[in-house]
């Protein structure tokens, strides 16, 4: 899959004190005439005096994406009255109880999900030295929706230093990928914030907009067969992840219907009664992965699915009614345990003899699968023969 890498939460902090005083527009900001809006990039920003507003205008002329504006339930406060008494108490609230609900101010809801994207900018006023009360209900909020996303930061700020802000993303988004360095803007450069934008984008790792893979495989015991995956969220953070690298699992047999296990990671979840059938790879929980070779009914946020097999080649494939079961998630393309697989040319140009055994993705030799030995007698898998892969 295609990387250019990561979920970019674009902080944009103000110094709460310090912001300026242009008016809040309150309607949600399209991208300007002329740029296309992709599905992929999301900005969410929240502005209390317009600057904000300004830094997004300037980023979607640069970035396709879409904008969702973070709005307080009450637009009637003035946090900044008697000497910023009630931003300053929203704030408190927040650091004194970081874990629960509770503490953080009410905001609009929001039709959006960032689970549906690749890349996430927030941009957000900085208050008191740290992130405006406001954004951080939002990022509280959707912090199991960004998981795995790819995420940048950037800081705008009268003169205060950014830290702060930074500390406040990293609690609020502990499962997401930073996609590079933080970018400062401030009143002493903010005249070129253009320019900063286009240079500090190109230092980015970003993830490109499109979904570009639709299969996935899963390896037991050096045999690998394709799954396609589902169309949802919870699919898409599960290619977002395998595009970093395969993940390998330990699966144990449930009610001999199914092998299951924990992955290790959340993925966003989107529960329905659902019916498994043979070969369904569905995700239980927000963490575990179930794979099945029988039938069951239950609430499953749907992954994917193993096409081609019958039940009894499931359940051989799957090791059914084993435990501790190494099973490795990669995309198509990426690399198993197999790194390389060479030609039957020697150094000195002449060609040594073909070696006519077959072997795994794992690079292990399969006893007794010589190229004479009959197919049918073989699980149904990927295979290397003749130092290239072949589908048995």
């Amino acid at each position: 899959m295609k990387k250019i890498s990561c979920f970019f939460v674009l902080l944009t902090s103000m110094l709460f004190c310090c912001c300026s005083s242009d008016s809040e527009t309150k309607a949600e900001t399209p991208p300007p005439a002329g740029i296309a809006t992709t599905g992929k990039t999301l900005v969410a920003f929240y502005s209390y005096t317009g600057n904000c507003r300004a830094i997004v205008d300037e980023l979607t002329r640069q970035l396709k994406a879409d904008v969702v504006e973070i709005k307080p339930v009450d637009k009637t406060q003035k946090y900044e009255a008697n000497n910023y008494a009630i931003g300053t108490q929203l704030l408190n609230a927040i650091k004194d109880n970081p874990d629960d609900a509770g503490s953080y101010p009410p905001i609009d809801p929001t039709s959006t999900n960032p689970a549906d994207y690749d890349n996430i900018i927030v941009v957000t006023p900085l208050w008191w030295s740290q992130m405006a009360a406001i954004m951080q209900t939002y990022l509280f909020q959707n912090s199991e929706r960004m998981a795995g996303k790819c995420v940048a930061l950037v800081v705008s700020s009268h003169s205060s230093p950014i830290s702060g802000v930074v500390s406040d993303a990293r609690r609020l988004l502990p499962g997401v990928t930073w996609a590079g360095d933080a970018l400062w803007i401030n009143n002493s450069n903010r005249s070129n914030t253009s320019s900063l934008l286009a240079e500090w984008l190109q230092t980015l790792n970003l993830k490109t907009a499109n979904m570009e893979s639709k299969t996935f495989n899963i390896t037991i015991g050096g045999v690998t067969h394709e799954a396609t995956l589902a169309d949802n969220s919870a699919a898409q953070a599960l290619v977002d992840k395998l595009s970093q690298a395969p993940v390998t699992l330990s699966l144990d047999t449930n009610g001999d219907f199914e092998i299951w296990g924990p992955l290790g990671f959340s993925l966003p979840t989107a529960n329905q009664h659902f019916d498994a059938q043979p070969g369904d790879v569905v995700l239980y929980g927000g963490s575990n992965i179930c794979i099945f070779y029988g039938t069951n009914s239950y609430s499953y946020t749907p992954l994917g699915r193993l096409e081609g097999l019958s039940a009894s080649e499931l359940k051989t494939f799957l090791h059914g009614g084993q435990n501790n079961i190494a099973v490795t998630l990669s995309l198509p393309g990426t690399a198993t345990a197999l790194h390389s697989a060479t030609t039957t040319q020697s150094a000195g140009g002449n060609h040594r003899p073909a070696d006519k055994a077959l072997y795994s993705l794992g690079g292990q030799r399969l006893e007794g699968a010589k190229a004479g030995a009959r197919l049918e007698q073989l699980p149904k898998g990927i295979y290397i023969k003749n130092g290239v892969k072949v589908a048995m």
